[in-house]
């Protein structure tokens, strides 16, 4: 995990006892959100240092105080102001404590007396003396978001607030008092780990899709019942296939990361990057079955064996695979084991190198001035050669887009069959090395110059080569683009 600079806890404050030290507007704010988790917040502040906010606050709550029974008065939250400035003696049996300090001199004061109380200590607008920090907030309670940015940059913290409001369903706040009502009625019927997660994936779903019906608490308890029978009569996991794109988190389908969100195993390859792997719930297993040409790899026999076992032991288990499963990934073999086992499969597509490339290069592979087809080619053998099958003739048509994946070591002897069956040295060629990613590298330039172009660039990193009319915008980019002006530039992406 990415170190985080606070830990984003929710303290449960009713019937708690807050001290505030202030009498200010911001002062009023904390207090309304106090009086709002259930707390009764003590002010301390002479009356003529009250704000009008503040003053208001403490009078409506007076009147309320003053209709309430003792009984009442005694349990229900509030604010309570007391007519006179802080002291050392007001943090006994206070879970929190706020200060609205002028200076950093009184501010270091409070901080340092509720330090010695043990009482957690905030001081408004003086990170320094703060032990605890408010965020901004997304109230749909029992739902509540907190966005923080650890004080660098409250302005942003809410422009986040805003753009979560916007995503969430209007029905959030009634569906979310219904979960916590069936909590335990669901937690009676359904096992932990899969059976439960599954039920509280499907309520998810309907949460986003529509508002919730009369009797759906009743029914939901019973599709539980129905999980629960189903579970026992099958007794197996199922696997997903699901495509990682080629490194970028942000091109992951809303799919993958829901199938991320629900695996208990992840079997992902060498290739699929960390902020991929980020999103995948904390408690799912992490299993590196790398697979990357050049390098030491676990056997397709083996990863095959993982999954069926996982599967056979009730596991939900997800192979996720750099790019698009379908395209170069091994998904035929690994789905055929599966089938033959008897074991549900699901297929998450992604976005396959291919067409990132052409998204980071500004390039339409079937752009209709320049191609009609686009076809995608393997750039080695299993033995690490150019496949002997190939039909080179066909290849050398530069009005047919031609990607090789793979093809980073075979890159001189591409260049060498193409140009051997009538394709012209000249023709505009690409190589994009580690895609979406930090580490990213293009050149464009002529079929000629691909080969040295490839060993400068390297060996290290997966390669995509592209071949064909269509590049010529991107061999145009790049020659124009503050780059050394010959053939074989080589640039770095950003």
């Amino acid at each position: 995990m990415e170190p985080l600079a606070k830990l984003p806890v929710f303290f449960g404050l009713d019937g708690k006892r807050v001290v505030l030290a202030g009498g200010s507007d911001g002062a009023a704010w904390k207090a309304e959100l106090l009086i709002a988790c259930g707390a009764t917040v003590h002010v301390f502040c002479p009356a003529d240092h009250l704000g009008e906010v503040m003053r208001g606050l403490i009078e409506t709550h007076a009147a309320e105080r003053a209709a309430r029974t003792a009984e009442e008065a005694a349990v229900r939250p509030g604010i309570i102001h007391h007519d006179h400035p802080w002291h050392v003696g007001i943090f006994g049996t206070a879970a929190l404590a706020l200060g609205d300090c002028e200076t950093d001199e009184e501010a270091k004061a409070f901080y340092c007396a509720a330090r010695a109380a043990g009482v957690p200590v905030n001081v408004i607008d003086k990170p320094a003396f703060c032990q605890f920090q408010f965020g901004s907030i997304v109230n749909r309670s029992p739902v509540v978001i907190a966005i923080s940015t650890d004080g660098a940059a409250p302005i942003l913290a809410q422009a986040i607030r805003r753009r979560i409001e916007t995503l969430l369903p209007p029905a959030l706040k009634p569906w979310a008092e219904i979960a916590q009502s069936i909590r335990e009625a669901i937690n009676a019927r359904l096992k932990p780990g899969t059976e439960r997660r599954s039920f509280w994936e499907r309520f998810v779903d309907r949460v986003f899709r529509e508002a919730p019906a009369d009797g759906i608490a009743e029914q939901l308890v019973k599709d539980a019942e129905s999980i629960a029978q189903a579970v026992e009569a099958s007794g197996e996991g199922r696997v997903t296939l699901v495509g990682a794109g080629p490194g970028d988190a942000e091109l992951l389908t809303l799919k993958a990361v829901r199938a991320l969100q629900a695996a208990d195993v992840i079997l992902f390859d060498d290739l699929v990057s960390a902020d991929v792997l980020e999103l995948a719930r904390r408690e799912a297993k992490r299993m590196l079955v790398g697979k990357r040409g050049g390098r030491e790899s676990c056997k397709q026999e083996d990863i095959n064996a993982t999954m069926i076992a996982l599967a056979k032991s009730g596991k939900r288990v997800v192979r996720l695979k750099s790019g698009d499963p379908m395209i170069f990934g091994r998904a035929g073999e690994e789905i055929e084991s599966l089938e033959r086992e008897g074991i549900p499969v699901e297929i998450v597509p992604g976005v396959t190198a291919a067409t990132a490339m052409a998204a980071r290069l500004g390039v339409s592979l079937t752009h209709r001035d320049h191609a009609q087809s686009v076809r995608f080619v393997t750039g080695h053998s299993r033995k690490g050669e150019l496949p002997a099958d190939l039909d080179w003739a066909k290849l050398a048509d530069a009005s047919v887009t031609t990607v090789f994946y793979m093809g980073g070591r075979t890159a001189g002897a591409i260049a060498a069959k193409l140009t051997g069956h009538g394709m012209s040295p000249s023709t505009p060629a690409v190589i994009v090395s580690s895609i979406a990613r930090a580490e990213e590298r293009r050149w464009a330039g002529p079929l000629s110059a691909m080969p040295d172009a490839m060993a400068e660039i390297g060996y290290d990193n997966p390669v995509l080569l592209g071949i064909g009319d269509a590049f010529i915008k991107a061999k145009v980019e790049t020659e124009t683009s503050n780059l050394p002006d010959t053939e074989s530039a080589v640039a770095r992406a950003g």
